[in-house]
């Protein structure tokens, strides 16, 4: 299997690196929209700021190929944020893969802090994820979300109930972070690559 990271100024690349290799997968990162069409599965990962990633796509045209894809593809963190039509962070236009905006959280009460960091409990719906998954608590890292919708393949809460997961066609996407939740993020990896 031929696996390609997109290559971007995402924060998170090395640790997904290091989660791929415990796993014992093969993979490029590359930025290279040739490469990128021809792996058989793509993870496009990200930790940063929705209008300046989205700049670094556009010049480079990789917000086209990663809307072109057909292949099976994986967004993660910011990159399930810019695979949504909007976002608030900035006020930015994204890729439109989901036809969802992407909104800041906004505290009801004084302990609500924002980011949002911490493991929170998984609710499975139609998943695309290993239903063993089902009411594991894996790792978030975020100060925006996207709302539960019919794209929402698990959902959990943190001030409202919003989308952990999500999959249209051969998108699948996490608002969490799976290199960072131990095994059950092994697993969640384990399940996109199945």
């Amino acid at each position: 299997m031929k696996l390609a990271i997109i290559k971007y100024n995402a924060g998170n690349i090395q640790s997904v690196s290091f989660a791929l290799e415990r796993l014992g997968v093969d993979f490029h990162i590359t930025d290279n929209a040739e490469e990128i069409k021809t792996a058989d599965k793509v993870i496009f990962p990200g930790v940063g700021e929705a209008s300046t990633t989205m700049k670094y796509l556009r010049d480079r045209k990789l917000d086209l190929v990663i809307r072109d894809l057909k292949q099976p593809v994986l967004g993660i963190c910011l990159g399930m944020q810019l695979m949504c039509t909007f976002s608030e962070e900035n006020a930015t236009e994204c890729l439109g893969i989901f036809d969802e905006s992407v909104k800041l959280f906004k505290p009801t009460a004084q302990d609500q802090k924002v980011p949002h960091m911490g493991w929170n409990q998984l609710r499975l719906k139609d998943s695309w994820l290993d239903p063993s998954l089902e009411g594991e608590f894996i790792y978030f890292v975020h100060s925006y979300y996207v709302p539960v919708n019919p794209n929402t393949a698990a959902s959990t809460d943190y001030i409202v109930p919003f989308s952990a997961a999500m999959k249209r066609d051969n998108f699948h996407a996490v608002q969490f972070h799976p290199e960072k939740s131990a095994e059950a993020g092994e697993r969640v990896l384990k399940s996109f690559l199945k």
